[in-house]
């Protein structure tokens, strides 16, 4: 190699070696679920990663990603959030509500980006929505603050019930909250309220076991990761029980669930990318207001209503964002 060549190589190649020190290795996004993978709600990760995308971050080339899915199992998640601790990530997604405690109880500087379902300062998680003072910030769709809203649109539907069951998952904090608004608004309408609970699969039989045996009209559903994994057994289980329910996402009637009433999870993921991104590029959590959603989705399976001997009122399908057929 000549001498002219080799001062060239050399030149190039220490440019190289400089840039790739001074861009660092990548930073690590610690992803914390209490679902499977596979049962997560469909095109939720792409929602994210598209949102993730939005702030100039792509998996592979900017960040890298550690998942951990506790599959239902939610005891599991405090070693799982304490494992992305000790591997020093740059932030913490939590995916859903027992995720995010998870994480606030192993740290309280790595920052913690969530998503819940609830209301995250009325189940202790964050102070305030306008100015979390914390390690936190994320994005609520408030899907239990529409409990009273799914009574209403049960009677709207079957005028004739007088007593619906409550199923929720006590281990999930947002449970026991979202009662009171909920019996109040069927007590309003002259229903019996009947509070059931579900923490694994066993006791979703045994759930419906009791519909049947206090001859319950209909069902709301608590929005919860195991129940939402559980999504086609439940609604298997309505089917084969003959019981009208109301569901909080749309992911239940596109799995012939009856009738679902809740924020869309797209708009909400793809959120929660931008605002991870915006916490690598050095933003604090503490100034970040909590984002709520929005846009709400009204959908309506008119198969499964059929199958129910359920007729739809025409006022509700015209107040439907979609009709499955």
């Amino acid at each position: 190699m000549r001498r002219r060549d080799f001062i060239t190589f050399l030149g190039g190649t220490t440019a190289w070696m400089s840039a790739a020190h001074a861009q660092g290795p990548r930073p690590v996004i610690g992803f914390l679920s209490a679902f499977l993978k596979s049962t997560t709600m469909p095109g939720a990760l792409a929602a994210f990663y598209q949102g993730l995308g939005e702030s100039g971050f792509v998996e592979g080339r900017d960040v890298s990603i550690e998942f951990r899915w506790a599959g239902g199992h939610y005891d599991q998640l405090p070693s799982f959030a304490a494992e992305l601790v000790g591997r020093h990530v740059a932030v913490i997604l939590a995916f859903d509500l027992p995720s995010a405690f998870a994480a606030k109880a192993a740290t309280k500087t790595i920052p913690i980006v969530f998503v819940t379902g609830t209301d995250p300062v009325k189940v202790g998680l964050v102070e305030s929505l306008s100015r979390p003072n914390s390690n936190l910030t994320g994005m609520s769709a408030f899907l239990t603050a529409l409990g009273p809203k799914h009574v209403e649109l049960l009677h709207e539907l079957l005028p004739v019930i007088n007593t619906i069951a409550l199923l929720g998952n006590s281990g999930n904090a947002n449970f026991q909250p979202s009662i009171p608004d909920i019996r109040a608004a069927a007590v309003a309408l002259q229903q019996r309220l009947e509070v059931l609970t579900a923490g694994n699969e066993s006791d979703l039989e045994a759930a419906f076991a009791t519909i049947d045996k206090h001859r319950i009209g209909a069902l709301v559903l608590v929005p919860d990761p195991f129940l939402i994994s559980r999504r086609e057994q439940l609604v298997a289980l309505a089917a084969r029980h003959a019981v009208p329910a109301i569901y909080p996402s749309r992911v239940f009637t596109d799995v012939g669930g009856l009738i679902s009433y809740g924020s869309s999870v797209l708009d909400l993921n793809r959120e929660l990318g931008i605002y991870v991104g915006k916490i690598l590029k050095g933003a604090k959590p503490a100034d970040l207001p909590i984002q709520q959603s929005t846009k709400v989705e009204l959908v309506i399976n008119l198969k499964t209503a059929t199958a129910l001997g359920v007729t739809v009122p025409p006022s509700l399908l015209a107040r439907a964002d979609e009709v499955i057929e």
